[in-house]
């Protein structure tokens, strides 16, 4: 499996095919939104009702994870868990999906740390950021401070991981199947189920409930 495409250069920036289907994905989903929201009543028909839904479901999520004084971050959590769903099952539309490229995943976690940061110092003041890394002992400094990086590697890379990981294997067994004439319609479908649609979306929840469990454990 090949690493993305370089269409370009904007004044020595590369546009990447991670960073096209990004912008591809983000118009999917906007589009989406446009379409659920479209026309929205008090007596709700079946397209505001999905969108009721999912929000009154992301809410719930956030309230029970993080806490009810802490749902300002659904807004948040609803378009990051959004753009991985589409991101990581954009595989079954022909793209490449963004998140099997490490350059995407490690953005994605590194918002998700400096929020983590921003949130503790602000709820935490200076002194309690700080009085975080000695406990539950001060000889602990070292490893909670090495604990607190290694949340965005982790993150990053399982995610990549496990996106890169489905996409190898699906090249393989299209490779392996490519002398066949009717099989290899057939035979790919169910691992397309798991690796484009079940994984993928599995991964966007994981990738979701941590983000809002380090930055809902970094504030309380």
């Amino acid at each position: 499996m090949e690493g993305p495409k370089i269409y370009g250069y904007i004044y020595g920036f590369p546009i990447t095919q991670t960073l096209v289907n990004t912008w591809i994905v983000m118009v999917m989903i906007l589009v989406v939104c446009a379409i659920l929201t479209k026309n929205m009543q008090k007596r709700p028909g079946k397209a505001q009702v999905i969108a009721e839904t999912i929000v009154t479901v992301m809410d719930g999520l956030v309230g029970q994870t993080m806490g009810k004084d802490k749902m300002r971050f659904a807004p948040w959590m609803l378009a990051l868990i959004m753009f991985l769903a589409f991101s990581n099952t954009s595989g079954i539309y022909g793209l490449r999906s963004p998140t099997a490229d490490l350059n995407c995943t490690v953005g994605l976690a590194l918002m998700t740390f400096f929020m983590t940061q921003y949130n503790g110092l602000k709820s935490k003041g200076l002194g309690g950021y700080l009085k975080g890394f000695l406990e539950p002992m001060p000889f602990l400094l070292p490893i909670n401070i090495i604990g607190e990086f290694a949340n965005p590697v982790s993150l990053s890379f399982r995610l990549f991981g496990n996106l890169l990981g489905g996409g190898i294997i699906m090249a393989l067994l299209y490779s392996a199947l490519a002398g066949l004439m009717f099989f290899p319609i057939v035979i790919p479908v169910p691992f397309h189920f798991y690796f484009d649609i079940f994984s993928g979306l599995l991964q966007s929840f994981i990738f979701t409930m941590l983000s809002m469990v380090f930055i809902s454990g970094a504030m309380d």
